[in-house]
């Protein structure tokens, strides 16, 4: 899959298997937000490694902290990447930030990564599709679409 010219956002980064692997298929940029330091340093090694650190940022903050520096500096995605712990399930939290922040750009995609075990696939953010949902062996994995506005809309 051609990822040319997509912004990502991967939240809950981890190793940055996710955002990496879109810079690999030709991501514009990827921004990751982990809140673990020693996550974000083997990020930046595998960006300097890979020669990819000037396509990406990495954040270390706690997710609600990030998710509204975004904001507040009109950042918007075409791709988001949401892989909470599973011991401590944010992911419908997350979304609904994402909606009330308006960091999807429309068209966008936000895709979501849960136990099997959790409840339910997460509920569609404000403005957003919940597009499909699959079980894959323990994982759910949930496919979210920020709404294109209607014509003359704001």
């Amino acid at each position: 899959m051609d990822l040319g010219g997509v912004r990502v956002l991967d939240i809950f980064a981890g190793s940055g298997s996710l955002g990496i692997e879109s810079l690999s298929r030709g991501a514009a940029h990827v921004t990751f937000v982990d809140s673990s330091r020693g996550a974000a340093a083997a990020i930046r090694a595998n960006l300097a490694q890979l020669e990819l650190g000037d396509r990406a940022r990495m954040v270390v903050s706690d997710v609600r902290r990030a998710l509204g520096e975004l904001q507040r500096s009109h950042e918007s995605f075409d791709l988001v990447f949401v892989d909470a712990p599973f011991k401590d399930d944010m992911s419908a939290e997350v979304l609904a930030l994402l909606g009330e922040f308006q960091l999807v750009a429309p068209g966008g995609w936000v895709v979501v990564e849960q136990s099997k075990r959790a409840p339910a696939a997460p509920p569609a953010p404000q403005a957003h599709e919940r597009a499909f949902v699959a079980t894959i062996g323990d994982h759910r994995i949930a496919f979210y679409r920020r709404l294109n506005p209607a014509p003359g809309a704001q």
